[in-house]
């Protein structure tokens, strides 16, 4: 099919960033464009914000946080940049590194103090020696409270300050626009017809763990391990790094792909190509990983890397088993999981009994582990931190069985530490900048659990910064004395006295911008906790539509009958919804849907979402209620 192009005229000058894609580092990245002054425009070829980064379930790292130190745990940032740079091995990059390790605190208290976050639990991770990774106490996995966060403010500004922010979904880039080793804008595919944006270019696209297309880069430089199943969606698959790479920039480290040790089998589809992830923190929280003879066979908390290549010497099925003091810690996950079919509760005498290796050998195994974590002997596979302990057949046990999965990548296109894209000659690109998984480098060989969704928040807080001077110094210094007098009509700058350290920057009458002056920062008015709650993602003018849930009813029984991928109706407080054309669209997986094909969701959609997700996202879908119930959202 022939495609016009259309280029856009309304913004001279190029007065905003484009970023691409929108998880967690590209709405770090927007976000920090919008609180230094500039205007952003955010693309991305889902029909939904978050990408892999709302999976996330272990939570955010961050060294000598206020957390931390409320907590009194004797972190410091030496210590956190010491384990990554081991985690790292041969392939550390120092200076990436610090800016990784020595930004976390800042990063993670931005999440708290912007946009009103709980991050006050705190767990150790695989590879850390100090407890630093940080979720909340309402439960939701911290990569979707975290990211949906960002997601909601961001469409609140596209909807308040369409002139600041605009957003555009399922708009696909397709090309890096330049003139020399000057970028100046996208290409961009939406509805049937490609676009062209000028401005400089923040790459937030993720990485190619699901690259399963025709030039796969996963083919390319990991074969071996091609064949694997994945967490990641399908969005996964590379774009930005062969943009990048087309335009003459550099992939490194292309063949560190992280396979993580922990991927949940469904034992009704044990070779789905797409397996949901059981956390880290399950085994930072006191799991244990059994192989088919019911025996450790590893340290649990080592790297993923490790843990992964002893799972592969070892006899399958392997089985993740949390006991129930573990268990309770990690409520939310175990619910989560087990509605999911993903794990199930049983009896230590009845483990023992699925394992095949009987309740004597199996209080053996618990016993010594016990022994372990007493100090009465040392681990035979090097393990040191014990929680949750002890083990005893007579307990109730969580279990799941588990399966190495392609992960995450550490290889990417070539960054510095001000998250430019460096080209052939090792020199950055100008007005090109990369944040998240896309980059290379950031995490070496082997990246450790609870700094994926660490890196976009300050990379994409880094690239965000690097963006915006770039634009303001492009917009200040576009030749000619007519021009100067242009600009200096288009930008205004205010003192405000009743707020110290405040300044304000109009841009041709837009709203005002908080900036940091003296040290001191004010809060953008946007950014407020009393403003008003989010509005829907804008392409244009919004027309706002009234909510209602039709009157029709539908029985138990017949929403049962909905139950295949061409048919599949879902119940969530009272309301049926017709998913069938919604499924591929949803952004956890069209299988997270089909788990409740022809039932009762609510409990596990309670779990991960607020209410208004229906209304806001997908009102198509409610087609009636329940027979003789009165259902009501909370909006």
């Amino acid at each position: 099919m022939s495609t016009k192009r259309q280029h856009n005229t309304h913004i001279k000058m190029a007065q905003r960033v484009i970023v691409v894609g929108g998880g967690l580092s590209g709405l770090s990245a927007a976000h920090t464009v919008y609180l230094a002054g500039g205007n952003v425009l955010v693309l991305d070829k889902q029909g939904f914000f978050g990408g892999n980064s709302t999976k996330a379930t272990s939570g955010i790292n961050g060294a000598l946080t206020r957390t931390q130190v409320d907590a009194g745990i004797r972190d410091s940032v030496k210590q956190f940049y010491d384990d990554t740079m081991k985690s790292a091995r041969d392939k550390a990059r120092p200076d990436l590194i610090k800016v990784l390790t020595y930004k976390s605190a800042a990063a993670i208290e931005w999440l708290q103090d912007v946009f009103k976050l709980d991050l006050t639990l705190v767990s150790r991770l695989g590879g850390h020696s100090q407890p630093r990774t940080h979720r909340g106490h309402d439960a939701k996995f911290p990569g979707m409270a975290i990211t949906y966060a960002l997601m909601q403010r961001l469409e609140e500004l596209a909807e308040k300050e369409p002139h600041r922010v605009k957003i555009i979904k399922k708009a696909k880039v397709t090309k890096i626009n330049n003139e020399g080793n000057v970028v100046t804008g996208v290409d961009f595919e939406f509805e049937g017809k490609t676009h062209t944006e000028n401005g400089p270019v923040v790459l937030a696209t993720g990485g190619y763990a699901a690259d399963f297309t025709e030039d796969s880069l996963l083919k390319k430089h990991r074969p071996d391990v091609y064949n694997l199943s994945t967490t990641n969606g399908n969005h996964a698959t590379g774009d930005g790094q062969k943009m990048v790479m087309k335009l003459g920039g550099n992939g490194i480290d292309m063949d560190k792909v992280q396979v993580h040790p922990t991927g949940l089998v469904d034992p009704k589809d044990p070779d789905a190509k797409t397996k949901f992830l059981a956390a880290e923190a399950l085994r930072g929280e006191g799991g244990i990983l059994l192989n088919a003879t019911g025996d450790r066979f590893c340290d649990e908390l080592g790297h993923r890397d490790y843990v992964s290549g002893e799972m592969f010497k070892n006899r399958f099925p392997i089985r993740l088993v949390l006991n129930s003091k573990a268990s309770n810690v990690l409520d939310f996950h175990t619910r989560h999981y087990s509605g999911r079919g993903l794990m199930k509760k049983i009896s230590g005498k009845e483990l023992a009994k699925e394992i095949g290796c009987g309740p004597e050998h199996l209080q053996k195994v618990f016993q010594e582990y016990n022994d372990i974590a007493a100090g009465k002997k040392k681990d035979p596979f090097g393990k040191k931190f014990f929680h949750n302990v002890p083990f005893d057949i007579n307990d109730t046990f969580h279990v799941a069985l588990m399966q190495p999965v392609l992960h995450f990548t550490m290889g990417g296109i070539e960054i510095n530490d001000k998250a430019q894209v460096l080209n052939k000659d090792g020199k950055p690109f100008e007005g090109l900048f990369a944040c998240g998984e896309v980059a290379g480098g950031v995490h070496g060989a082997n990246r450790l659990g609870g700094s994926s969704l660490l890196g976009c928040v300050v990379y994409g807080r880094v690239s965000g910064d690097s963006a915006s001077e770039y634009l303001f110094q492009k917009v200040l210094s576009q030749g000619g004395s007519g021009n100067a007098n242009s600009r200096l009509n288009q930008i205004s700058l205010h003192i405000d006295p009743n707020i110290p350290g405040r300044v304000t920057v109009d841009w041709s009458g837009s709203s005002d911008v908080s900036a940091q002056v003296s040290g001191q920062t004010a809060t953008h008015p946007a950014y407020k906790e009393d403003s008003e709650g989010p509005g829907p993602a804008t392409v244009g003018t919004i027309e706002k539509k009234e909510f209602s849930i039709p009157e029709k009813e539908f029985s138990m029984d017949d929403i049962a009958k909905h139950n295949k991928k061409d048919d599949v109706w879902v119940v969530v407080k009272g309301c049926v919804l017709d998913c069938t054309k919604f499924l591929e669209d949803h952004p956890g997986g069209a299988q997270a849907i089909m788990n409740f094909a022809g039932r009762d969701a609510t409990e596990e959609f309670a779990m991960l979402h607020d209410d208004e997700v229906i209304p806001k996202y997908a009102p198509a879908t409610v087609i009636g209620r329940v027979t003789g119930s009165s259902p009501k959202l909370d909006l």
